[in-house]
């Protein structure tokens, strides 16, 4: 939970690692922060500039930014332990910066790491200067309450690309799998919660589970040291009830990366440049008729859960986000307009605030409409926000036809009747850009439960090729089509779709921000994705072909068996995507919580990617499996190993 994450920073390691004292008010003590770019991507979502500062925070530097020297300012490290990071702290060490040193590792620290930490202290007589040094188990990034990813820097280590690459070798495949769990088993030691463990069969998410079942056991053994029990099982939001903790690979659901979507949250991570909660936007300038073509620049707007209108409506349907923007701009012009009036009744039309608050104390009203001042400011900064987001979405949607996608893709993934051919969409000039109608005509190649003819085949290749697709991702899912019929059973998208309302034949009403003509008004039905439905049968006790695995505090009762012993049904659960998730599949689960009173349910992913990100990932895939001349299904034999390794692991 975001809250846990904020008060392991607010209350630990920015207040020095010590419990904050009740009803105090004293002043913060000033100190520098350093943290390297792990730190940085960890920090950014969660803590604004300001609540730095009300903690005290004078200055935030980069670990290896050309820092002065403030000798008389403590200085707290939030940073990675690597090889190169340990060097530099020692450096800080030799060359004296500040006053003293609180070394906040974001991931356990090695021994040898630490002696060489102590030996910089010992030879610059800084010995007393290093005041303490924590582990913080905190290499996750948090997005939301009831979101997180595990990194942002050299995420491609851990991507969906680098578990499928066709030529990986055991020991590659051992590094990944120890970075995924390293950062899963700091997220458990954050909840302060010890999960049972759920996971589909024979893929890279099957070796997932193991190393972070035998991690988890390895840390119980030792009752005295370990990190589950005592004061940390209090700090956890499950310390009455274990969570259930669902492992998924993406190769079980490669549709919904694909996918076109319609809520405010996913549009926004698939058309703009969304990123850790900030989008950046490229605005032109104005210029003089007759001048050179407007210059553009970028401007970022941060997405927070301070934003009342965006915890919402991230979730909410596009139009629906661009009518509610518009009502919001109505009431803040009417509540500007009252002020404005009460200001010519008291005859200061034009004056300052200044004499405005000389007289407040005589008129109930104006004193209320000036209070309220700040607050409406507030609100006027963030209808400008998602004023500027909300028609950037709605130019690609315009240009793009998005809606027609949307829609067209839905009916697909639910076997509903089509109203039109792919053709007719594929060769629509106006009708998107190359990629979407890549990504349409895979999503009818995955969905379709028989693969089209060599005559029809050929004739949609023509298509693609003459509206400028490259068909290399087309040849990636083939290969994996082909291989996951013969190992798994085909995914099921439920019965999804959607409800047409009819067009936007005109704006939403007279002097509306958003000129809605020719987008379908589009309604969506809920229904569970795959991932989803996996959840639902796991947390419902349903019947469902998975392995089990489950760390107990009785260590000595190791289960191997398909039964789970838990018979009530999980009120809280952990959905994580091994390979890579996305906004729809996380949106997709917040639905399902939100029908399912007294249950939650959290998402995580090792990589967030926009379906623009995961074609690369493909072809690059693609690329490589070319390049090593490997048969069909080479790129996926990673699975196997797995499960070789999982049998051997259970047999000793």
């Amino acid at each position: 939970k975001t809250q846990v994450m904020v008060w392991n920073f607010k209350d630990r390691m920015l207040n020095f690692n010590t419990p904050p004292l009740k009803n105090t008010t004293a002043e913060p003590v000033w100190k520098v922060l350093i943290y390297d770019r792990f730190g940085q991507d960890i920090i950014s979502p969660l803590l604004s500039v300001k609540e730095l500062r009300d903690m005290g925070i004078t200055l935030h530097l980069l670990l290896h930014s050309d820092r002065d020297p403030i000798p008389d300012v403590p200085a707290i490290y939030f940073v990675m332990p690597t090889e190169e990071n340990i060097d530099r702290i020692c450096q800080d060490l030799r060359n004296q910066l500040y006053e003293s040193y609180y070394l906040n590792f974001i991931s356990a620290i090695s021994r040898s790491k630490l002696e060489d930490i102590a030996s910089a202290a010992l030879a610059a007589n800084a010995v007393n200067q290093v005041t303490k040094v924590f582990d913080q188990y905190l290499n996750f990034i948090t997005l939301e309450d009831d979101m997180f990813v595990l990194c942002n820097q050299n995420k491609e280590q851990i991507s969906y690309h680098a578990i499928n690459k066709p030529d990986i070798m055991d020991t590659d495949m051992e590094v990944i799998m120890d970075t995924i769990v390293d950062s899963l088993f700091c997220f458990f030691v954050t909840l302060g919660a010890v999960p049972i463990i759920r996971c589909p069969r024979g893929n890279a998410a099957e070796m997932v589970a193991v190393k972070l079942d035998k991690k988890l056991r390895e840390n119980l053994r030792d009752a005295r040291n370990s990190l589950f029990t005592g004061d940390t099982m209090g700090a956890g939001q499950f310390s009455f009830q274990r969570p259930l903790f669902v492992l998924a690979d993406r190769n079980l659901d490669l549709a919904t990366p694909l996918h076109h979507t319609w809520t405010y949250q996913a549009l926004i991570h698939d058309v703009l440049d969304f990123h850790l909660n900030r989008v950046t936007l490229e605005e032109s300038l104005g210029s003089e008729a007759g001048a050179r073509p407007k210059k553009k620049t970028k401007k970022s707007y941060d997405l927070t859960a301070a934003d009342q209108f965006w915890q919402k409506h991230k979730g909410s349907p596009f139009p629906e986000v661009a009518e509610s923007v518009q009502e919001e701009l109505d009431k803040y012009r009417a509540q500007e307009d009252e002020v404005k009036r009460l200001k010519s009744i008291m005859g200061l039309e034009g004056e300052d605030e200044g004499a405005i608050s000389m007289l407040s104390d005589n008129t109930a009203k104006l004193t209320s409409a000036v209070s309220s001042l700040p607050e409406l400011l507030e609100k006027k900064r963030l209808i400008d926000l998602h004023t500027n987001v909300a028609t950037a979405v709605l130019d690609h949607i315009k240009s793009r036809k998005l809606d027609v996608y949307f829609e067209y893709e839905e009916k697909l993934m639910s076997k509903s009747t089509l109203d039109k051919s792919l053709l007719d969409i594929i060769t629509d000039p106006d009708a998107g850009t190359p990629e979407d109608k890549m990504r349409l005509f895979l999503i009818f190649y995955i969905t379709a439960q028989q693969p089209p003819s060599e005559g029809d085949l050929e004739q949609y290749k023509k298509a693609l090729i003459d509206a400028g697709c490259d068909l290399s991702p087309l040849n990636y899912i083939k290969q994996w089509k082909a291989f996951t019929k013969m190992a798994t059973t085909p995914a099921n998208y439920g019965n999804s779709g959607v409800k047409p309302m009819g067009l936007f034949s005109r704006v939403m009403n007279t002097g509306s921000q958003f000129v809605m003509e020719g987008v379908k008004n589009l309604v969506l039905k809920q229904h569970n994705l795959p991932v989803t439905r996996i959840l639902d049968n796991l947390m419902d006790m349903k019947s469902n072909p998975v392995s089990y695995f489950c760390p107990s505090f009785e260590i000595q009762d190791t289960i191997h068996s398909s039964i789970p012993r838990n018979k009530n049904p999980f009120q809280e659960a952990i959905v994580f995507v091994v390979g890579g998730g996305n906004y729809i599949e996380y949106q997709n689960l917040v639905d399902y919580t939100k029908a399912k009173q007294g249950k939650r349910v959290m998402y995580g992913c090792s990589e967030l990617f926009s379906a623009a990100q995961f074609m690369k990932q493909v072809l690059f895939t693609l690329y490589r499996l070319h390049y090593f001349s490997l048969p069909l299904g080479t790129f996926l034999t990673h699975s196997k190993i797995c499960k070789v390794k999982i049998k051997i692991t259970s047999n000793l």
